[in-house]
This record gives structure tokens, C-alpha cells and sequence, in this order.
């Protein structure tokens, strides 16, 4: 108890249960709609255009519009695809292991958190299903019953990622809404407006904060925690087998599902950084999300990127170490081919630039966090870009051997996709709380 007394505040002191509510439900009942937002929504607006633009380019003129060619069958689609699940990992991460672990913390960022975890996910589902050649006929993925016995081909990495991404999907968003509930119904009996009342009471499901609630309420949260920190590891790891399942020099290895959830989450925290950063600035937030959220958020991206930079050295031993001549060309190829550029940008971003976050002086700078964080992220996609294109460009046989060069409309669905993820999330700000009022309440609670 002692311990505990001696660290930090998770809150600012001076928090009340009502001025705690107050201040985070007046960000959605009360807030007037300000330049910022509109010009963020604005810009989400266009890239989202622009996905749509390429989408239907894709449906009627094909996948042969994309940068993809033999040997190079997989690029930026499948690459994005890695990058977009990693993103989402931090949000259950946060949301359920430490809440199993009773990390007090997480109380002021889990939330969008969580948010950030389901719009990843649904820009990830977008591109295998893009993939596909044929996107109509992508109910031929799930085994429903058929009078020609068309089953799915359980051997296929695109079974796999079908149900690690479905599960994945909708235990999140079972989680994020369960979560919701009790801060919908506050919402509800706050709101100045009768739509807002009818809208929000509709979602509360009706919550009355009644003992019997509340019991049932942190059952089933408890339930859903321990059904999603499994997934942290397990979706990821599925992902990963795509690539470790062939074998294709620079895959066929068996650190490939450690590696990849090390790195997912590490992405993942650098997109939680760049988003609680500028909120926290915007709408003067930083007593709820303090120094020493922005501090410990650090030190375990600082972490993930310890850990991330141990798996690079253990492939590129493993890759000397094994004496199997075609991974040490691929590695070799990897260091000094065409594709060299992508390895030292990788190396840059995800090892050299983190370990800044030594010095406690820059873990608790906002701004510096949020370069680092930038390029954490800039580098997590280079890597995910790097495995795909330089296992492939080379095969066994030089006869095949080829390159990659992304198109116009790659880089479009890129784009697009991230316009998608920050219009939700940009109406996600608008429309529900950003922060948890029940969980800050109980802290305000405990403190007094």
C-alpha cells in the first residue's frame, strides 16, 4: 500500500466526480464543431474519395492495375494489410492485459484506444478482400453449406487471416461497446437534447447503474478481457504464418510469429502516441492524460523496440548461423540489392531513432514523442514493404527474377485507407467519449 501511495497520480489532483463527468461528456454534448475538426474531416473526406475512386477502378479494370507482377504476386495490398493489423494491437493490449493487470493507468487512453483497434482492423479487412482478383465472390472464403461441396481450402494463409481478423473484429467490438455502455447511459442523462437523450439512451441498453448492473457489467468486461488478451498474441502470430508457411528464402522462419506481434505492438503504441498527443493539446486534456502517461507509453515503445531490434539480429544471425545458401542470398540481397534503401530505413526508424527515449527529459516532451512516434510508424510499414517485396523479387531461379515498383493506384488505396481511419476516428471524437467517465470516476473515487 505504501508503494502505491508513493507513485504519481494517474489524474491531476482536484478532480471531482462531477467536474471529472462534466469535463470529458462536454467534449461531446456541448462542444461547438471548430475549424480544426472540419478541416481534419475535410481532408479524411478526400482521401476516402479517393479510396473509392480506386476501389471501383479495381473492380471493373482488375488487380492489374497495382504494381504486382510474377514473381512479385504480393506488394503494397499485403503489406498494408500486416502494417494496418499491427496498428490495432496496442488498443486491445491496453484495454485488456492491463486491465487484467490492474494498471490503473490506462484509465485516460484506453478508449480511443480501443477505437483506434476497431478502424484498424477494418482498413486491414479491406485489402485481402481487394486481393482477391474477384471481391464478389468473397463469401467463397467462409464454409456455409453448398449443393457443389465448394469448401474453402483450410491450407490457405487466406483462411487464416479470414478468421484471425473476424474473431479479432468482433471481440474488440464487443469489448470497446460493453466498455461504452455505462458512459452512454451518463450521456443519456445529460444530454441538453431530446435526439441526443433518445440516441444515447437506445445505446445504454438501459443502464441505471443499479448493483445488479454494475455486477453483471464487470463480469462480462472481466470475460472479454481475458477472451482478447489471447488475441493480442494469436491474431498476429496467424498473420505471420502467410508468410512462414511458404517456402520462400527471407520467410521460412519459425521467429516470423514473435517478431511479428513484438512489432504489431510496437506500432501499434506509436499510433496511440501521435493520436493522444495532439487531443491531449487540442481540447486541454492534460489532466487527464499526464506526463506520466506520455512517460510510461515511452518506455514500452522504447520496450517493443528493444525487443523488435533483438528479433532483426537474431534473423540475420540465423540467416549466417544456418549455412542454407538461398537465405543468406536473400539476406545478403536484402542489405545490398535494389532494395537496400528499405533495409537501413528500417534499421533507422524502428532501432536507431527509439532509443532516445533513454533520457527521461524526452519521454516527457509531447513533441518529441510525437517525431519518434512518426517514424516508428513510417518504419514499421517499410519493414512490412521490405518482407513482401525482397522475398519475392528474386526466386530460386534468376530466370524470374524481377521487380516492384508500385503504381499511381497503389499508393492511392494507401492513402485512401488512411483517410478512412481518421474519418471515423475524427467521428468517433465527435459523437462519443474519448476518455472512460465511469473508470475516471472511480478513480476520483479511490483518490478521495
Amino acid at each position: 500500500m505504501a508503494a502505491r501511495d508513493s507513485e504519481p497520480p494517474v489524474i491531476r489532483p482536484g478532480y471531482t466526480i462531477a467536474s471529472a463527468a462534466r469535463e470529458i461528456g462536454d467534449l461531446v454534448l456541448r462542444r461547438p464543431i471548430g475549424w480544426p475538426w472540419l478541416m481534419g474531416m475535410l481532408l479524411s473526406a478526400g482521401l476516402l474519395t479517393l479510396l473509392a475512386v480506386a476501389v471501383v477502378v479495381l473492380l471493373v479494370r482488375g488487380v492489374g492495375i497495382w504494381g504486382i507482377d510474377i514473381p512479385v504476386a504480393w506488394g503494397f495490398a499485403i503489406a498494408n494489410f500486416v502494417w494496418w493489423i499491427g496498428i490495432g494491437h496496442a488498443g486491445t493490449l491496453i484495454s485488456a492485459f492491463l486491465y487484467l493487470m490492474r494498471q490503473r493507468w490506462r484509465t485516460s487512453i484506453n478508449r480511443f484506444a480501443e477505437a483506434m483497434t476497431l478502424f484498424a482492423v477494418l482498413c486491414a479487412a479491406l485489402y485481402p478482400l481487394l486481393h482477391l482478383g474477384r471481391p464478389w465472390y468473397f463469401y467463397w472464403l467462409l464454409p456455409y453449406p453448398n449443393t457443389m461441396w465448394l469448401w474453402p481450402q483450410f491450407r490457405s494463409p487466406l483462411i487464416f487471416d479470414l478468421f484471425a481478423v473476424g474473431t479479432y473484429l468482433t471481440v474488440s467490438l464487443l469489448f470497446w461497446y460493453v466498455g461504452l455502455i455505462p458512459d452512454l447511459a451518463n450521456l443519456r442523462d445529460r444530454a441538453p437534447h431530446r435526439f441526443q437523450q433518445l440516441a444515447y439512451g437506445v445505446l445504454a441498453l438501459g443502464w441505471r447503474g443499479s448493483a445488479r448492473h454494475w455486477q453483471r457489467y464487470e463480469s462480462l468486461y472481466l470475460l472479454l478481457a481475458g477472451l482478447a488478451t489471447p488475441l493480442v498474441i494469436s491474431v498476429h502470430s496467424i498473420v505471420s504464418i502467410d508468410f512462414a508457411y511458404a517456402i520462400v528464402p527471407g520467410w521460412h522462419s519459425t521467429i516470423f510469429p514473435p517478431y511479428f506481434v513484438a512489432g504489431a505492438v510496437y506500432s501499434g503504441f506509436a499510433m496511440v502516441l501521435i493520436l493522444a498527443i495532439p487531443m491531449r493539446a487540442a481540447f486541454r486534456l492534460d489532466g487527464l492524460i499526464t506526463q506520466r502517461h506520455l512517460d510510461l507509453m515511452a518506455q514500452l515503445m522504447l520496450a517493443m523496440g528493444l525487443l523488435v531490434a533483438y528479433s532483426y539480429a537474431t534473423e540475420f544471425f540465423s540467416s549466417w548461423y544456418g549455412g542454407n545458401p538461398p537465405e543468406w542470398t536473400a539476406f545478403v540481397n536484402q542489405v545490398t540489392g535494389v532494395y537496400a534503401p528499405l533495409f537501413w530505413g528500417t534499421l533507422f526508424c524502428n532501432v536507431l531513432s527509439v532509443q532516445v527515449l533513454w533520457a527521461p527529459k524526452v519521454r516527457r516532451s509531447p513533441v518529441a514523442l510525437f517525431v519518434v512516434s512518426l517514424l516508428v510508424l513510417l518504419g514499421m510499414w517499410i519493414e512490412r514493404v521490405m518482407i513482401v517485396i525482397t522475398a519475392l523479387h528474386r526466386d530460386y531461379l534468376p530466370s524470374r527474377w524481377g521487380l516492384y515498383v508500385p503504381t499511381f493506384w497503389d499508393w492511392a488505396t494507401l492513402c485512401g485507407t488512411i483517410g478512412l481511419f481518421f474519418f471515423l476516428f475524427l467521428l468517433f471524437v465527435r459523437l462519443l467519449p474519448i476518455i472512460s467517465i465511469s473508470e475516471v470516476e472511480k478513480l476520483v473515487e479511490e483518490g478521495a
